[in-house]
């Protein structure tokens, strides 16, 4: 379980990594935004490129941000339902979903992106709109995104088994953060 835990901290470092470079690229598309905005009132001209690159942009931090927001615990979930359930429940409730939803969705996107990466990549796939960008790039953000996504799942299931083992102590909130029942149970 030891090898295990230290391929999970692994694969948490690196989406971590990704994913704290990759958000400076907020700052990025806010910047050709906004230029581009100011060009087009002032100046009276477009570029189908630079909205583009807006949304390219935007892809890439959605999709290979994905895992490193699951890696902190900060996806969408139940929280009224998963905050009243006990460390051990919420473990087994997340491992339950890792394995039947988060890996079979991943993987399949995995499946299904490479070859549409491929053939935009090969075919030299440009944007229909008149000086558009070449689309290989925004379909490549698939592709990381979705194998980081599921590297970042294996490491999920491997952190919670090995809490259900005893090979790692649960996570604790701090009591305010908690919600009064749970603060009760606590105590």
């Amino acid at each position: 379980m030891a090898a295990l835990v230290r391929l999970a901290r692994g694969i948490d470092w690196i989406n971590g990594w990704i994913g704290r470079v990759v958000a400076w690229l907020v700052l990025a598309a806010v910047l050709v935004s906004a230029g581009n905005a100011v060009i087009r009132k002032s100046f009276n001209i477009s570029s189908n490129a630079w909205l583009e690159l807006q949304w390219y942009l935007f892809g890439a931090v959605f999709l290979l941000c994905a895992a490193w927001t699951l890696r902190q615990d900060e996806h969408v979930r139940v929280d009224v339902l998963a905050s009243r359930l006990s460390p051990r429940a919420r473990a087994i409730v997340d491992l339950s979903c890792h394995l039947l939803f988060l890996m079979p969705f991943a993987v399949l996107m995995v499946w299904l992106a490479w070859p549409f990466f491929v053939s935009s990549y090969v075919s030299g796939e440009q944007s229909s709109n008149a000086g558009g960008l070449i689309r290989w790039p925004a379909k490549l953000w698939v592709l990381l995104g979705f194998i980081s996504f599921a590297a970042q799942g294996v490491s999920e299931i491997i952190k919670r088994s090995a809490q259900l083992s005893g090979a790692l102590p649960y996570p604790t909130a701090p009591d305010d953060e908690l919600p009064p029942v749970a603060r009760e149970a606590r105590s």
